[in-house]
């Protein structure tokens, strides 16, 4: 620990953001990094505990006082090579991940906790900065080939491990692009896709080869998600190419809201708006679905919704409000019942800064048109008792919508695609696959193995990379018998 009384001395240094009125004029990333010093006094802030919750807190175990520390005594080389030992793509969690390392900090039981993610950032931006991000190309050729279906953080994970101890890797992707939803469902202000293109670069120098709008194993794709697939590849193909073939295709398939009036214009799931906004970023053809001048609901008061939030927002909405069918969460955790897990707590993120009317509580009882076009949501309010909501009498209301988006967060995988290998599904519709024991990852048919979300269900971006790393260990002992690659 370079500085003792680091945690005592100095303060949380705060992300600093563009001023709402400029960045919702654009869609670029409008947080930026903290710079040398102000990275070494957050570091300082580590306070060496004696139990680091912190790398337990965080999914793929970053071995975070380690770094913190190297980041206080700039070495920042040093400090980019302890993160990659545990992280393929600290530039991604760096953004986007809600940073469950830093609900676990000993520092957060009385005070702030360290800023993490922050320094994360920092230090892998300054890799890329400084060229120390390099391709690194396996000596030993295996010979052996590995199939990875879908290319969002699980699949690009296994791929680059697999890759690196000298694997043939492809990797098979339903869209025009590689990356999953870091590319089409995360907005490019959050995350923009020249942080996805510069990593991909590497990965491809390192041997992993993309087949793009290749649809695996059906094209019966259900509605609500997008799918550029030109060529369907059967499972049967890859049994003849390839020696283990990983799913890793996540869980598109978005919960929907079966309620009167679901059939009108204007009603939509929240990836039909992000999908094609980052299409259009991208250079691609116009978002068909626009809010400027709307008034836009949006019903899920999870992060996809606040992306469409601030995307709505971006696009000239008159009005924007945002419904959440649990109550709200206190403002503040009662920390010594819930430290070091997750808390529920009211969060307010950089888009909902941006403009929005958040109300908790609320059940669509329907949506209200005219002539098939969307006008109004019909709500009730609810009462919480036990866990259950019950409606409240009397307290029926409509909003004035002429853009509804659904964001109640994804059910399961594709099931056309898990069907197509006769993979046995758990209950919940996932790829069954264990994380214990022997055969960890592996699903019920030979040589197919499972990772991400499509075994165990929608989660963070750093859990899809864990499991990617995890799985691919494993098909590295299936095909080798030993492995070198971490668990």
């Amino acid at each position: 620990m370079g500085k003792p009384t680091g945690f005592l001395e100095i303060d949380r240094v705060k992300d600093s953001y563009e001023p709402v009125a400029q960045r919702i004029t654009h869609y670029r990333e409008f947080v930026p990094a903290l710079s040398d010093d102000k990275a070494k006094l957050q570091g300082a802030r580590c306070m060496d505990c004696g139990i680091p919750f912190c790398n337990n807190g965080c999914p793929v175990n970053n071995v975070i006082p380690d770094f913190n520390d190297l980041v206080y005594q700039q070495d920042w080389e040093s400090a980019l090579n302890v993160l990659h030992s545990t992280n393929n793509f600290p530039e991604f969690t760096g953004r986007i991940c809600p940073a469950p390392c830093e609900a676990a900090c000993t520092l957060g039981i009385n005070d702030d906790p360290v800023g993490i993610k922050s320094i994360e950032r920092a230090i892998i931006d300054k890799g890329w900065e400084n060229g120390w991000v390099a391709p690194q190309i396996s000596a030993v050729k295996t010979g052996k080939k590995v199939a990875i279906v879908g290319s969002g953080p699980a699949g690009l994970a296994a791929a680059q491990q697999l890759a690196r101890v000298g694997h043939v890797v492809t990797v098979f992707e339903k869209n025009d692009a590689v990356g999953g939803l870091l590319r089409y469902g995360i907005p490019d202000f959050k995350l923009g896709q020249d942080v996805i293109d510069r990593r991909v670069a590497q990965l491809k120098a390192e041997g992993i080869e993309f087949k793009l709008n290749s649809v695996v194993g059906s094209s019966d794709i259900p509605a609500g998600i997008v799918c550029d697939g030109k060529t369907v590849i059967t499972p049967a193909q890859l049994d003849a190419e390839f020696d283990a073939v990983i799913l890793a295709g996540g869980a598109e398939v978005p919960r929907d809201l079966p309620v009167a009036g679901r059939e009108l214009k204007g009603v939509h799931y929240a990836l039909e708006l992000l999908i094609a906004q980052n299409k259009q970023v991208g250079g691609g053809a116009a978002n068909p679905i626009s809010a400027a001048g709307k008034h836009v609901v949006v019903i899920g008061g999870g992060d996809t919704g606040s992306d469409c939030v601030g995307t709505s927002n971006r696009h000239g909405a008159v009005s924007v409000t945002q419904l959440e069918l649990m109550p709200q969460p206190p403002e503040q955790e009662n920390k010594s019942i819930v430290w070091p897990y997750w808390p529920v707590k009211m969060r307010t993120s950089s888009s909902h800064e941006e403009g929005v009317e958040r109300d908790f509580a609320v059940q669509t009882q329907a949506f209200v048109g005219e002539n098939g076009v969307l006008k109004a949501v019909k709500l009730v309010r609810l009462e919480w008792k036990d866990g259950k909501p019950t409606p409240i009498a009397g307290s029926e209301f409509e909003l004035k919508a002429d853009l509804v988006f659904l964001a109640m967060g994804f059910t399961n995988p594709v099931a056309s695609l898990l069907d197509a290998f006769a993979v046995e599904k758990d209950a919940r519709g996932n790829a069954k696959a264990t994380t214990d024991g022997k055969g960890c990852y592996q699903t019920s048919v030979a040589k197919v193995f499972a990772a991400g979300d499509v075994r165990r269900g929608q989660s963070l971006v750093v859990w899809a990379i864990r499991e990617g790393r995890q799985a691919a260990r494993e098909v590295d002992q299936y095909l080798m018998g030993a492995s070198v690659l971490p668990r």
